[in-house]
């Protein structure tokens, strides 16, 4: 069995609800284990800043899954959910994203597969919500926490 943590967000809909369902569909608890859950997070929209706000939030797993069938199975997930990566716009509104950030300690560099996720150290609103779940943690020798206070946190609103 692996760890793994993932992040997931949304801005179409009710995307509190939509994450709520996709966590509880991602972790079966046969194959993938819910270990620890975030708060949601009210976050500003990254990339494509002219859209409604997101909210955020990161979970901790325990999987049987290689890193391929975690991603598989994450994509699936957000398939059930609405969301067509083929015909959308990158960093646009989306019902629900749901992004694999580490698997134990591996580095991966494969075609649509990289781990650690490649822009983790420059996103707010997922170091705030994984720094929440794992305080203490490091990823590839890096402090999440002291990578996240190097980062703008402004506008980002924990929800009760």
């Amino acid at each position: 069995m692996s760890r793994a943590f993932v992040a997931f967000g949304g801005n179409v809909g009710d995307a509190r609800a939509t994450i709520a369902d996709a966590i509880a569909a991602f972790c079966d608890g046969q194959h993938v284990a819910l270990l620890a859950r975030s708060s949601d997070y009210r976050t500003p929209p990254w990339g494509v800043t002219d859209q409604a706000p997101f909210i955020n939030a990161c979970i901790e797993v325990e999987t049987s899954l290689s890193p391929r069938g975690l991603l598989d199975r994450a994509q699936e997930v957000e398939r059930s959910f609405g969301r067509d990566r083929r015909n959308e716009t990158r960093w646009g509104p989306r019902t629900l994203d749901i992004d694999l950030l580490t698997y134990g300690d591996e580095a991966i560099a494969e075609p649509n597969l990289t781990l650690p996720h490649p822009r983790l150290f420059e996103r707010a609103f997922v170091l705030v919500p994984l720094v929440e779940i794992a305080p203490d943690a490091a990823v590839a020798g890096r402090s999440l926490r002291e990578s996240l206070d190097k980062l703008d946190q402004s506008g980002i609103e924990r929800l009760p």
